[in-house]
């Protein structure tokens, strides 16, 4: 059967072809059916050929007889030359986990890598998902440690992977050397040694795992703006790895498309009218009057105090501004175990906001339904600064639980003004951003986002309650 031109487009862009030259040979499928073709290209489990006329066909490789597909198997491995000849069971082996499969990753759907890896899924919207996991201590990955593990995709397909390795943002934390980590209270100059020693060694172990293979590396500039740095590059079969140093901060290991490498990690800009019809296109009305933006991603900030760098990281992809909380907490200048300040984050990453054509607002003061409905209404979440403290986050677990089970609104729109807290204190060691993502001016809550995962993506609380635990400070990513 003819398949769509569609179909083997994508070869072209991520395959090596196989020679012009091959002969027209006799092909014949699994119910004996035969015809002369060429072969022009495999690709995972698919094969195209093209018929005398020119005439192409992109078919699955298990509908042709036996003998074709061993034909197949011996003509797509007579085409790579150098490293590209080694079989995927040969990276997984230098990798230490069941990532590559037959096909290339880039035409691969997320959701197959995530389960040969058992990554679970973090979030999914109408175009992008991701798959995050913070590993246990005896997982390895390309010979060492990693503290977080993410992939990313579009459209279903994996785009791209990322890995952080010793970096002082995990390294340093309460428990003292349990789970590998060391005593946040560690003096800076000991804990610094540390931490350049934790990182030489997962360079070292990672560069000699790919070089045992893939050989020496490339050194590259690669990324843009703040997340602009020296690599090692390793490349295979049309995938690219990317190993990053950055001097006592952290290990990161991508792996992302040779093209995109190629193009320096450079990503072309979304035009502002589309981001402002896809953003507008993202508020919901609900039939109890909640305006609501959907389709915002997740993104778990993880064990440590990444609260800021993960909340940008999803403000930034939101608008299609590349970003990763890792670098985003770099540009914050993140303390020994976690802690990051939004101010200083922000400003650091408001390039690479700019180049993207994106704005950058903040204010100080109240929470005011006016504005935030400003922002809100054109589909813009915004970032509040507040101070989480365990009384409100049980307060606004309750209350949102409730909220759910009330079948009459106007019933909880008259008994909400008898369930207000006003006992709720602000305690300055528990500083917070979260996104605001809605508000129902009927009686007056709003809608807030944790980057804690997909159970605390909307979460209700009252104005009058809030402003007791605010820091008065608001930003927005815009347009």
């Amino acid at each position: 059967m003819k398949r769509p031109i569609l179909l083997f487009s994508a070869l072209f862009a991520f395959s090596g072809f196989l020679p012009a030259q091959h002969e027209i040979r006799t092909f014949t499928n699994t119910q004996g059916k035969a015809v002369q073709a060429r072969l022009v290209a495999v690709e995972g489990t698919m094969v195209k050929i093209a018929l005398a006329n020119g005439t192409p066909y992109t078919l699955p490789i298990a509908s042709f007889s036996t003998a074709d597909q061993e034909y197949f198997k011996t003509a797509a491995t007579a085409t790579f030359k150098g490293v590209d000849q080694l079989q995927p069971a040969v990276l997984n082996e230098l990798v230490g986990q069941p990532l590559f499969g037959d096909a290339s990753l880039w035409q691969t759907k997320a959701e197959e890598v995530a389960q040969r890896l058992q990554w679970p899924k973090e979030s999914e919207t109408k175009a992008n998902s991701s798959y995050r996991d913070y590993p246990k201590d005896d997982y390895r990955l390309f010979g060492a440690r990693p503290w977080s593990v993410a992939m990313y995709a579009a459209d279903g397909m994996v785009t791209n992977l990322s890995l952080v390795y010793a970096n002082k943002g995990d390294l340093f934390g309460m428990n003292g050397e349990n789970n590998n980590r060391v005593d946040r209270d560690t003096p800076e100059p000991q804990a610094m040694a540390i931490l350049k020693k934790k990182m030489k060694e997962d360079v070292d172990a990672i560069t000699a795992k790919l070089t045992e293979k893939l050989g020496e590396p490339q050194k590259q500039r690669f990324g843009e703006g703040e997340g602009r740095d020296n690599m090692l590059r390793w490349d295979w079969r049309g995938h690219t790895i990317l190993l990053r140093e950055k001097e006592a901060e952290y290990v990161g290991l991508e792996l992302v498309t040779k093209a995109f490498a190629d193009a320096g990690g450079k990503v072309e800009r979304t035009s502002d009218d589309a981001i402002r019809d896809r953003a507008k296109a993202n508020v919901v009305t609900r039939p109890n009057g909640d305006v609501v933006i959907e389709d915002i991603p997740m993104v778990d900030q993880g064990p440590k105090g990444y609260c800021v760098p993960a909340t940008a990281e999803r403000a930034m992809r939101y608008l299609s501004v590349p970003a990763d909380m890792y670098v985003l907490a770099m540009a914050g200048e993140t303390n020994l175990g976690g802690g990051t300040s939004v101010q200083k984050l922000l400003q650091g990453v408001r390039s690479d906001i700019s180049r993207k054509g994106r704005s950058f607002d903040s204010w100080d003061g109240e929470l005011e339904l006016k504005k935030l409905q400003r922002y809100i209404d054109k589909g813009l979440p915004v970032i509040w600064g507040l101070y989480s403290t365990d009384e409100f986050n049980k307060l606004a677990n309750d209350r949102t639980k409730a909220r759910k089970e009330t079948a009459d609104f106007k019933q909880w729109k008259d008994k909400l003004p008898s369930m207000l807290d006003k006992s709720l204190v602000a305690d300055r060691e528990q500083g917070h951003v979260v996104l605001i993502v809605g508000y129902n001016k009927e009686t007056k809550e709003f809608a807030f986002s944790d980057s804690w995962g997909e159970d605390y993506k909307e979460r209700w609380i009252t104005f009058e309650e809030a402003e007791n635990v605010s820091q008065k400070a608001f930003w927005v990513v815009g347009f």
